[in-house]
């Protein structure tokens, strides 16, 4: 196993610990708030907290699926392209999704410097920096995660062609 694998398998473990504890916290806040409700009283907080952790669950756990490559994605036409093809695909492909999430991470260290000082409207000891600080990480991870990935999809791409180039020499 390769550097590049281990790093991957601990990016995902990490992330898989932080997703399962967002999503164990998500349910505690709205279990909680429900009980509450139910008993005629209401929770200031929760509407803010519940949704600034679900956020934090969206992109960490769009990280997750970029260092599983899980995502979304058109393996029908990539396959069915010639080797020379896909390789520029993956090329474009992951360049553009590299590109496009240093850019939003970028922006986002941006907002969380506009609202230093900010605050919750609920809790005003929490952060707005604080909750936003999810934007310029979770884009990070998943541009980390993407570069993560690359050998092994080059190496499915080349594996591929090898492959083809088998094939023609048999028939």
């Amino acid at each position: 196993m390769s550097n590049v694998d281990r790093a991957r398998r601990v990016l995902e473990r990490v992330l898989e610990v932080v997703c399962m504890l967002l999503m164990i916290g998500l349910a505690a806040v709205v279990i909680t708030a429900v009980g509450y409700r139910w008993a005629g009283a209401s929770l200031v907080w929760y509407d803010e907290v519940a949704a600034i952790m679900l956020a934090w669950l969206t992109y960490y756990g769009a990280a997750l699926a970029a260092a599983r490559r899980a995502h979304l994605g058109f393996p029908g036409v990539f396959d069915a392209s010639p080797t020379a093809v896909r390789m520029a695909m993956l090329i474009f492909s992951e360049t553009l999704v590299i590109g496009f999430f240093v850019v939003i991470a970028w922006y986002g260290w941006d907002v969380i410097v506009i609202l230093a000082g900010g605050s919750l409207t609920s809790l005003p000891w929490v952060s707005v920096s604080f909750t936003q600080s999810v934007i310029p990480i979770g884009c990070a991870l998943i541009a980390i995660a993407e570069l993560l990935t690359i050998p092994e999809r080059w190496g499915e791409v080349r594996g591929h062609a090898q492959t083809e180039q088998h094939e023609e020499t048999v028939l």
